[in-house]
């Protein structure tokens, strides 16, 4: 087993610090597009952008519905 591997919650940790520092130095930009960018810098795997969509995505489109 390699040490230089991480634990899967790791990644998902700094994509979500990453994602949150986003948001906030850019409140303008949708949740959603910065996910989308995040899938793509962090190499995110179908099942942790789906983890993003469910959990996050979703405040982003029920916001709107205000």
């Amino acid at each position: 087993m390699s040490h230089s591997m991480q634990p899967p919650g790791d990644k998902m940790k700094k994509v979500l610090s990453w994602v949150s520092e986003i948001l906030e130095e850019h409140p303008e930009k949708k949740r959603t597009d910065v996910f989308r960018e995040a899938q793509i810098r962090f190499d995110l795997s179908p099942l942790e952008c789906e983890f993003l969509d469910c959990h996050f995505a979703k405040a982003d489109r029920a916001d709107k519905k205000l």
